[in-house]
Formats: C-alpha cells, sequence, structure tokens
C-alpha cells in the first residue's frame, strides 16, 4: 500500500511502500514484523531523493528505522520478487526471471542505444556474470521497454534471444540457460516443398519475440509447459530479422529443426493440453475457418466455424486444464455489436488417453544428449492421436544425471569466456589469490576461474580445471618476484609474440601489467610456467610490471621494453648551400617513419668522433668556405642505416624561389619523370646563362617538390684582384635566365608543349610579381 503524510512546520512529504514480512522470505526471519519501506524525501533539503529502510510493523517512527542500503535510491523501484529484493541505484535495471534460485536481468551500458546486455547472478543474486550481450529491445504498453528474451516453457534452461550483430538483428537459442548460444537452422524446405537454401552464418531463421500483452490474441510466439519442445513463433529466413514476408514456423523438438506451417500471419492456440493446435488467420478481414492440427503442426485440416465471415476480435478459452472449448469473439460489420461463437471440440476427442497414445521423447542440442549434466526425456501424445489428456497425465518427465564435463561449467564472477573457449578475468577484475579471513596454517578453497552452473545436475568427478583448488594460506608476504622476457634482452619486434617470465617461491596471485593498457592477472602462478605471451600494436618504450600480492602484503617488480620495427632506410636533409659562421639544421626522415627508440650518430667532414643524438635533428654551423660532407648513421636495434651530403659553404649568395600554377598535377601525366624534366631543363638553362656572366647554379638537379622549387645563385671563384659580383648584377643574370627560360617553353615541340606552357610565372624574390609577368610577355 502506498499513502502520504505531511509533517508540521514545513512542506516535507513522505511517501511508504509498505510490505509484509511473510511476502519476502530472504529477509531474517529474527526480525517478525518487519516492513520495507521507501521513503519519498521531497524538501528543500533533499530536492529528488528516495531512501530504502526498514522498521517493525508495530512500531513504524522515526526512531527505530534501520538502512541497510546507504544513499538514495531511484524513486517507486522497489521490487519484490520470490525470495530477492531489488532496488534501483543509478543505471537502467530490468529484472526478467528468478527461477532456480537465479537472477535474470537486464542492463543498459553507457554507449547502447536500443540494446541490452543480460546478466545473471549466482544463488544469493548479488554478484552477475555476462549471459548476452547487445540484446535488442523495443517500446511496450505504458512506456515499458520490451527485451527480445523469451523463456520456452515445459523445458528449463531453454532461451530465445534476439541480438544485434553488426547492424543485423539475429535470433539465438540457448539450451544451458546462457552459457552457450546458437543461430537456428532454417527449414529445409518451405511450405511449398522447395529446398531452402540457407548456410550459416549468413543465413538462418530469425523469430519475433515479443509476447502479446493481449489476454485474448496469441503473441507472435507461444509454447506450453504441457507441450514440452513445440514452439510456434512468426519470422523469417534471411540474413536478419525483418518486418516483411513473415511466416509461421513450428518446430517439436525444442528448437532443433523447424517447419513453415503458413506464409501469412496467425495467431496458433493450444488445445487439450497440447495435444491440439488451432490456427486462426491474423487479418483484418472477416474469415469463416480456423485450422486444426493433431500432430503438433505437421499437417492441417481447415474447418469451418461460421456461415458468416466474422471480425474476429480475440480468442477464450475454458477455464481449467482440459481445455476443449473455445470462443471466439468479434463483429459482422463495424457497426455490429459483438458476436460470440462457442467451438466445442469435445465431440473429435471419442475417449480418454492411454499409456499407448504416448511416446518418449529426449531433448537433445544438435544430437548432444547432455544438457545441463542431464538427460532429459518427456511422455508426449503420439502424433494424430484424438483422446481427452487427463489431468493425472498432464507430462511426466524423467532425468539421468551425466558425468561432468566442460560443457557443464561457466565462468566464475569476474572472470570472462574467451574465443578459444577459456575463461580469463576481466580487465576490471582482479581475483584474490586468498580467502579475506585466511589463517596462516589454514587451507580454502581457490577459483580457477570456473563455476558449475547453477541449475546443472552432472554427477562423477569434476575435471580438476574446472574445480575450485584447496590451497594452504600464505605464511608471509611475497618476496623475491623476477620477472624477464624468455629471449633475456629488452627488446622486441613489433607484432611478434613477446614471451614474459615471471618467478616466485609461493602460489600466489600475479599480475602482469604489459604498459600498454592491458594487463591480466592469474589466480596460481603455476599456470603461467610457460609464460605470459603478449604482441604490441605500437612501436615505443613500454614500462612492464609484475606485482604479486596476498593478504599479507605484496612485491613489484619493474622492467623497461623497447618495441620497435625493422629500420629500412634513413635521408638525410640537408641544404645546398649555407652561409659561413651560421648554424643551419640538419633532419632525418624515416622508412618507415615511426620504428621506435633511434640513435643518430653524426660526422661533419672527416671528424673521427661523431655527434651522438636521440632526435633526428641536429644543428651546425661552419667555419671554412668550400665543400663538406655531411654523414648521418641511424642505429636501430641490429639494424644501422647511413645516408650522406655535400654542403657548399659561402660567405653569401643568393636563393630564390621558383613557382609553378596548382593546376600542373591536374594539366600533366600522374607521374613523377615530368618533374624531372623540368627540373633538367631549368636548370641547363639556367647554366649556360649563368656561366657567361660568371654565376654557377649549384646541384646537379633542381628537384620540383609540389609548386615550387629553390635556386641557389653563387660566385664563381675569384682572384683578389677580381672584384665579387654585387647584388645587380644577380639582378641581370636572373632577367637573361628567365628569358632563356621563356624561349624554351614555347619553342618546345607541340608534345612537350602541354607538360611546360602551364608553367605559370616564375616568382623570384625580391622581385615583384607584375615585374616578372611584363618580362614573360614581352
Amino acid at each position: 500500500m502506498q499513502y502520504p503524510f505531511q509533517r508540521e512546520g514545513i512542506n516535507f512529504f513522505t511517501w511508504l511502500t509498505l510490505m509484509h514480512k511473510e511476502a519476502v522470505k530472504s529477509l531474517d526471519c529474527r526480525l517478525p514484523g518487519i516492513v520495507l519501506v521507501v521513503l519519498k524525501l521531497s524538501s528543500p533539503f533533499f530536492p529528488a531523493g528516495s531512501q530504502y529502510v526498514t522498521c517493525k510493523l508495530q512500531n513504524c517512527s522515526d526512531g527505530n528505522k534501520g538502512k541497510p542500503f546507504p544513499g538514495f535510491i531511484i524513486p517507486n523501484s522497489l521490487v519484490v520478487q520470490d525470495e530477492y529484493v531489488f532496488i534501483q541505484v543509478g543505471f537502467y535495471f530490468q529484472l526478467l526471471c528468478t527461477d532456480d534460485n537465479q537472477v535474470v536481468a537486464a542492463i543498459q551500458d553507457w554507449h547502447q542505444n536500443d540494446s541490452y546486455n543480460l546478466y545473471m547472478s549466482e544463488s544469493r543474486g548479488l554478484f552477475f556474470m555476462l549471459m548476452l550481450e547487445d540484446v535488442v529491445s523495443s517500446g511496450g504498453p505504458e512506456d515499458n521497454v520490451m527485451i527480445d528474451l523469451y523463456e520456452v516453457a515445459g523445458i528449463k534452461g531453454v532461451f530465445l534471444s534476439n541480438k544485434l550483430v553488426e547492424n543485423q538483428v539475429k535470433t539465438y537459442i540457448t539450451y544451458n540457460k546462457g552459457r552457450d548460444w546458437r543461430l537456428l537452422q532454417a527449414p529445409a524446405t518451405d511450405l511449398q516443398g522447395n529446398k531452402v537454401y540457407c548456410e550459416q552464418p549468413y543465413c538462418s531463421l530469425h523469430l519475433h519475440l515479443h509476447v502479446s500483452e493481449n489476454p485474448y490474441a496469441s503473441g507472435n510466439i507461444v509454447s506450453k509447459d504441457s507441450a514440452p519442445g513445440v514452439i510456434i513463433a512468426s519470422g523469417v529466413v534471411g540474413p536478419e530479422l525483418i518486418n516483411n514476408n513473415v511466416s509461421i514456423f513450428i518446430t517439436s523438438d525444442a528448437g532443433n529443426t523447424w517447419k513453415e506451417v503458413f506464409q501469412e500471419e496467425y495467431s496458433v492456440f493450444f488445445l487439450n493440453q497440447g495435444g491440439a493446435l488451432v490456427a486462426i488467420r491474423h487479418t483484418p478481414l472477416p474469415i469463416r475457418h480456423i485450422w486444426l492440427s493433431f500432430d503438433e503442426g505437421g499437417n492441417w485440416d481447415k474447418y469451418s466455424f461460421t456461415s458468416s465471415p466474422l471480425y474476429v476480435d480475440g480468442v477464450l478459452g475454458e477455464p481449467g486444464e482440459d481445455i476443449l472449448i473455445m470462443t471466439i469473439f468479434g463483429h459482422f460489420s463495424h457497426r455490429a455489436e459483438w458476436q460470440l461463437v462457442k467451438i466445442d471440440f469435445r465431440s473429435i476427442f471419442q475417449r480418454r488417453c492411454g499409456s499407448e497414445d504416448y511416446v518418449t521423447w529426449q531433448l537433445h542440442n544438435q544430437g548432444e544428449v547432455c544438457i545441463m549434466g542431464m538427460k532429459r526425456f518427456f511422455q508426449k501424445l503420439r502424433a494424430n492421436v484424438q483422446c481427452v489428456k487427463a489431468g493425472d497425465q498432464f507430462i511426466s518427465q524423467m532425468s539421468d544425471s551425466c558425468l561432468c564435463t566442460e560443457a557443464d561449467f561457466e565462468c566464475d564472477y569476474g572472470f570472462e569466456r574467451q574465443v578459444d573457449g577459456s575463461c580469463a578475468p576481466a580487465f576490471w577484475f582482479v581475483p584474490s589469490a586468498t580467502s579475506p579471513d585466511c589463517t596462516t596454517g589454514d587451507t580454502f578453497l581457490n577459483t580457477t576461474g570456473y563455476r558449475k552452473a547453477l541449475s546443472n545436475k552432472c554427477t562423477g568427478a569434476s575435471l580438476a580445471k574446472y574445480s575450485p583448488r584447496q590451497e594452504k594460506c600464505p605464511s608471509q608476504a611475497p618476496k623475491g618476484l623476477q620477472l624477464f622476457t624468455s629471449e633475456g634482452t629488452l627488446v622486441a619486434t613489433l607484432g611478434s609474440n613477446v614471451t614474459f617470465l615471471v618467478f616466485l617461491e609461493e602460489v600466489i596471485i600475479v599480475t602482469v601489467d604489459f604498459g600498454d593498457g592491458t594487463a591480466i592477472s592469474y589466480v596460481n602462478i603455476s599456470s603461467i610456467d610457460d609464460g605470459v605471451k603478449h604482441i604490441y600494436s605500437k612501436v615505443g618504450i613500454y614500462q612492464v610490471s609484475a606485482t604479486a600480492s596476498n593478504n599479507l602484503g605484496s612485491d613489484r617488480v619493474i622492467l623497461y621494453l623497447h618495441v620497435s620495427c625493422q629500420l629500412e632506410q634513413v635521408e638525410l636533409m640537408a641544404p645546398l648551400v649555407v652561409v659561413k659562421n651560421r648554424a643551419v639544421n640538419f633532419t632525418t626522415v624515416l622508412h618507415p617513419a615511426n620504428v621506435g627508440t633511434i640513435t643518430y650518430f653524426w660526422w661533419f667532414d672527416n671528424k673521427t668522433e661523431p655527434i651522438v643524438t636521440l632526435d633526428g635533428a641536429v644543428s651546425f654551423a661552419f667555419s671554412k668556405e668550400g665543400y663538406h660532407s655531411v654523414t648521418v648513421q641511424a642505429l636501430a636495434g641490429n639494424a644501422v642505416h647511413q645516408d650522406q651530403r655535400m654542403v657548399a659553404v659561402y660567405d653569401y649568395f643568393q636563393s630564390h624561389v621558383l613557382a609553378f600554377s596548382s593546376n600542373l598535377d591536374d594539366l600533366n601525366p600522374g607521374v613523377s619523370e615530368w618533374r624531372e624534366d623540368v627540373s633538367r631543363v631549368v636548370k641547363s638553362r639556367m647554366v649556360q646563362v649563368s656561366v657567361k656572366t660568371a654565376v654557377f647554379v649549384l646541384s646537379k638537379s633542381i628537384p620540383i617538390s609540389h609548386h615550387a622549387s629553390r635556386l641557389h645563385f653563387l660566385p664563381l671563384a675569384h682572384s683578389p684582384s677580381q672584384p665579387q659580383p654585387n647584388i645587380t648584377d644577380a639582378t641581370k643574370i636572373l632577367r637573361n635566365s628567365i628569358l632563356v627560360l621563356k624561349v624554351f617553353i614555347y619553342a618546345c615541340p607541340p608534345s612537350w608543349e602541354k607538360y611546360y606552357k602551364n608553367l605559370l610565372t616564375p616568382i623570384f624574390t625580391p622581385f615583384s610579381l607584375e615585374w616578372v609577368f611584363k618580362l614573360l610577355k614581352d
């Protein structure tokens, strides 16, 4: 019940949600008359707060309220189901089922919009393990969220779910309550008997899993406790679930094989406790017929239930287990009143069913009969037997236990299933190596990352790999921890496996942090005798650490690993000409660009001692004119590469930029040869002019990068009696050079014209753009 009351003096309201102690068996029975209370506080002091408290029914006052849960909860989120009490704190939590002493819940992660992750708890409902990711959802009545998870009636542990896979919705089935999921096998033939070509995982059967909110209509999927193994659903065959071209499919072996029974939407109802099926076409048009099947949907017979077509609004079944009478209600026209059509099927069933009318059916999953540690057998009516199932013949189930295998174990809390099927600690979880109350000299059961499924009934000797280990409590804090690589070096190649060896005297938890944002923990150090393998995806220097801990202390060791890739070439970037006694920068370009830690050795002229740097750049000033050699070596791991350049040193020189039009690439071939041609021709023409006027152009070729290239005009060697050229001489030389270049461009053969005619005005600082335009036009 809920009621409000107001305290005098302030605007303070409290709503109490009261539930009697008897409805919640999991509460402490030593506190009789306990009431669960959710207080919604609305005041200037509590703007939007709700608290969860407990108190005794006989005296529920402020003085004796308990607060087993600290902080605030989401209003109206108290849920009591079976033996569990739930309150919501901060994220969206939807309770799905609580059978078999386990809780299945849907939780929406921060990055999900219309999908949820399914989690399953242990018996207490405190620790949850991932069951299935990215389950789709849809809006339901009264703004409720409908999760596409369907629990098959009559067979424990069988669920169907629609999962989002690469933006496609696909239907999966599990027979062991979420440990393993697989796609549904499509029918072998369609309704007309044509072969269906459908290969997984590209094609499979996909089902709509919405249960009808209308009690008088069948939903998209239906199953019944009294008809184990029979599932009827609407769906499609193809790469994903869609809403068009929907057919009705049925399975009588719990989802192993399916058959298409209708190529339109029908509502299907169970008759005679599942001994027969009744189908009514789901259509807005009036109908007169129903279909009846006595062999679990294998064959259908058509019957007329009214002489005049009826707009069907719903179907009612008579109360009780022996449902042999159905009532169809609707109207003959949109203006007519409701009509009730009662169908009595008792005349079809002439006698009571006997033991000879039943057949034993065994549950299996694609041939595997041991499911959740049991072989389960069910009694079902034989096909086409028209007898009445009595109440004492409701359903019989037998089971034989199986020996425990790997399939009977699931990942323990904090562990996640890997691609190879093993369970490893999640990135957020650090397993404990000892029990919190472990005493020196005692022993404890330590998890191996696996646990036997709660509903599993397997027997026999458990596999040691999956069973908890009996271990001794530690006698001292960890010490003597050692960490090495298997190669004994501190260098590794990008993309290759690096094996780390961890040594410690006592069995204990060890966490290895690889330094790249990933880490892995081992509860038992003996499980890593072969080493811990890791592959690095980026070059760099990584701090790798190993930490050993128990309840008495911890120990940590660190190493620094250099990860690099193979260096193929080093290219020295050096100016062609520099000014004497002026510092100039020399840089390098590596191929590939990022190879890890590099050591550079620089030699200038014939000096025997190099300059050593860790950066691919250095600054240097030459004190003498002339030609000087610059050599650089790059050391990466065991590889050494070298490059060398010659640099001319002068007291002075001039450098000018030759610019080309931005569309030069578009109007010429997409190859580099045309750039080399232009560079060679420009250089030869400039040399001819400059030699005649006592100027020399340095460089074997003028590289054209993008749309600009730099020309250097240098003084020739001269005797002391000859004056050095000045800026006026350089200007004359430049003008003559441009004229020669212009004549060359327009004197080229026609086949060359398209290459060089698009050379725009060469721009030479410090001359103005207008002057150069005029010069070329003359």
